[in-house]
């Protein structure tokens, strides 16, 4: 799994038009799943993210996670985070996984991730097309993939 984790103060996604989630204080995290990804992956991504100390305390130190801010959470599918680009200049997308692995696994992200941070967690909706609109702070973005765990 991969994850683009940016902090925001504000963030959504809008489907047709329509505004189907939005958040404030906390994080967008953009979610690609590969064939070869695991519960195992998300039980660790998860965990990962919800205790990832990079909101200010008191002192203006990243050092607070988002449990710790009581931020919420927008998690919005994104196959393009395997695309491969090394011939040519059209990518391809044959290392994302299929969608009857996919999105299982991002539901189960979703669920675990709101279980972990104590509220409910904003989505997209996975094959859709969505427009996304945030307010990176800091910027703060953090770039994760379960197969780098160490």
């Amino acid at each position: 799994m991969r994850a683009v984790i940016q902090r925001v103060t504000h963030a959504s996604v809008t489907i047709n038009g329509q505004v189907k989630s939005a958040i404030q204080q906390g994080f967008l995290i953009l979610l690609g799943v590969c064939d070869e990804d695991t519960m195992e992956d998300v039980e660790w991504l998860t965990k990962k993210i919800a205790a990832l100390r990079v909101f200010d305390d008191e002192n203006h130190v990243m050092n607070r996670s988002i449990i710790d801010i009581e931020g919420e959470a927008l998690v919005v599918s994104q196959f393009t985070l395997y695309a491969s680009y090394k011939k040519g200049n059209r990518p391809s997308w044959f290392r994302a996984g299929s969608h009857e692995h996919s999105i299982p696994l991002y539901e189960t992200f979703c669920v675990q991730l709101s279980e972990a941070i104590g509220k409910p967690v904003g989505t997209g909706e996975f094959g859709a097309d969505m427009k996304v609109e945030l307010l990176n702070d800091g910027p703060v973005t953090i770039c994760m993939d379960t197969k780098n765990k160490e």
